[in-house]
């Protein structure tokens, strides 16, 4: 079978197939336990698939989900996507072997970042329920691409209706606010996120991934008492 074969072999839900050749195969050992989010941070759609099924292009994910709806695959879950780049989550420095990634159309920061259309938050959490019924993965690490490559992405951004997803249980969000035991650092760490040394990024950048996911009203790279409080909350729903 072909490359482009392999990419399109299982076409879940209402997919269009644009295969990309930008893929490989998962390691043996790699649960497939991530499910990571992107806006592509293009002036159209129909320009991110364009490059995402780009040969020279060397990236990829498994869909992407259009303003309109529409979902495009890419590549096969059973295989690995290159979407991740650099990046670090709880302990495991290759999060392309072990997540699935979804580019979600959007300008993003660069190009005029705006709220994503109700029809593409829709399609995006059909397709979503189906990944996680189809793998394992704890809704703590439902995550978006800033938070695992803080230092690099600001994506899918404030303006992503994480708490709708939550809700839909697709994903985590905070109960009420808790009391934090050790440092802001110390939480981000157990939570997941890779504070340094295993990652050079600096506190601000780290807490100002945080508040893009957690805390999007205020952005501001300070760990103050209501992050602090936010923090806590998630650290102890996930112990």
């Amino acid at each position: 079978m072909s490359r482009a074969g392999l990419a399109a072999k299982v076409r879940p839900m209402q997919c269009v197939a644009a295969p990309s050749p930008n893929f490989d195969a998962r390691p043996k050992d790699a649960a497939i336990d991530i499910l990571l989010m992107h806006y592509t941070g293009m002036q159209s759609g129909a320009a991110a698939v364009a490059r995402l099924c780009d040969p020279d292009s060397r990236v990829s994910s498994h869909y992407t989900v259009d303003e309109d709806g529409t979902v495009y695959q890419h590549v096969a879950e059973e295989y690995r996507a290159w979407h991740a780049g650099v990046s670090y989550w709880a302990g495991e420095t290759n999060v392309n072997a072990r997540s699935i990634g979804i580019e979600i159309v959007n300008p993003g920061h660069e190009f005029g970042y705006r709220a994503f259309p109700e029809k593409q938050i829709v399609a995006v959490m059909e397709l979503a329920r189906g990944i996680l019924t189809r793998h394992r993965m704890p809704p703590e690490r439902v995550l978006g691409h800033s938070d695992v490559a803080p230092a690099r992405k600001q994506d899918p951004g404030e303006k992503f209706p994480w708490k709708r997803l939550a809700e839909a249980g697709i994903g985590l969000w905070p109960d009420k606010p808790a009391v934090m035991r050790g440092t802001f650092e110390a939480n981000l760490r157990a939570f997941g996120y890779g504070v340094r040394p295993e990652m050079d990024v600096s506190l601000e950048a780290m807490t100002l991934a945080f508040q893009r996911h957690w805390r999007p009203h205020v952005l501001n790279g300070v760990p103050d008492a209501e992050c602090e409080g936010i923090l806590a909350a998630l650290v102890a729903q996930t112990a």
